[in-house]
């Protein structure tokens, strides 16, 4: 039960936190990202076409629709966060009323063209985009060893995706120039103005990034708790990964055991389920455990929150 619990939990806690780490790299900015739903499903709409399409075709008996769909996934939440940057740099629109409509604009958006492209391309009515099961393998020692061994079994190839990725932005954020740049952004924007940096621009990558991340999330629910592209991929993940991050206190590693309680908390109350043999229907009942930790952490850590703090306001370099 316990091998069963850091397995499942694993699956739902990466792709939370690889949004999260998206959502740290805008808002430690300084710009509020709210629209991490949005991005997540759209990028995963995008990736999911993709790869439909791919395995429709002659590659279909290929591993390549699956990878290329990441890719594709990651540049079309990329190309979505656009609209995030147009509203809240170059326009200086609510950085919070534009996250809420780009999320809201994402879920018809993505809904309405999957029913169409379903019905002139596929020729079938349908509101989904169904995927290939996702493979999984595991390690063949380290599988072996108690209880830790879960980690390396039934393992998604995303999850390896997400932790090299995950790794290569804590290197961004905390050893390169541009992650000093960031920070920089972040907590004094007119200060960093001042020292030659350009806020805008630091502001634009690192919101854009997000979208990518983001979208890397999505497609790994779509992978691994559906198989399947779905109005469903909007579940409110991209708000618990917003959550996970304020906990996290806007770091990498802390949001990483934020999102695991998170995921070890839904897989804790899934294998609870069957081992008492309770209906299926209570499943619906385990999904609102995270967000009752969000509210217990919430009530009880909240006073420790440290932003960024110039997080939320609209950079105007004519000021200072």
């Amino acid at each position: 039960m316990i091998e069963t619990i850091i397995i499942d939990g694993l699956s739902f806690a990466l792709p939370m936190f690889i949004m999260s780490v998206g959502g740290i790299f805008s808002e430690k900015s300084g710009i509020t990202n709210l629209a991490l739903e949005g991005l997540q499903g759209f990028g995963a709409f995008c990736g999911s076409l993709a790869a439909t399409l791919l395995v429709s075709g002659s590659l279909g008996a290929l591993r390549i629709p699956y990878y290329l769909s990441f890719l594709i996934a990651f540049i079309g939440g990329m190309l979505y966060a656009l609209l995030h940057v147009l509203l809240c740099v170059k326009f200086k629109a609510n950085q919070i009323i534009s996250g809420v409509v780009i999320n809201i604009l994402a879920m018809a958006l993505t809904t309405f063209l999957t029913k169409r492209i379903n019905e002139t391309v596929f020729l079938e009515k349908s509101n989904k985009f169904i995927l290939e099961t996702s493979m999984r393998f595991t390690v063949p020692v380290l599988s072996k060893i108690p209880v830790l061994g879960a980690v390396f079994t039934n393992v998604y190839p995303f999850e390896v995706i997400i932790i090299v990725i995950a790794a290569i932005t804590w290197y961004v954020m905390y050893k390169t120039p541009y992650g000093m740049h960031l920070r920089a952004c972040g907590d004094n924007p007119h200060s960093a103005d001042a020292a030659g940096i350009d806020v805008d621009r630091v502001r634009s990558i690192a919101v854009i990034l997000s979208g990518g991340l983001s979208a890397i999330g999505g497609m790994s629910y779509a992978y691994s708790i559906s198989a399947s592209f779905s109005p469903d991929i909007y579940l409110g993940f991209g708000y618990l990964a917003i959550a996970a991050l304020i906990f996290g206190n806007w770091s990498i590693l802390p949001t990483l055991g934020a999102c695991l309680l998170f995921g070890f908390a839904r897989s804790a109350g899934q294998a609870l389920i069957q081992k008492l043999g309770m209906p299926s229907t209570f499943n619906d009942l385990v999904r609102i455990l995270p967000y009752v930790l969000t509210l217990l952490l919430l009530i009880f850590f909240s006073k420790n929150n440290r932003s960024p703090r110039a997080l939320g306001e609209i950079y105007d370099k004519g000021k200072r």
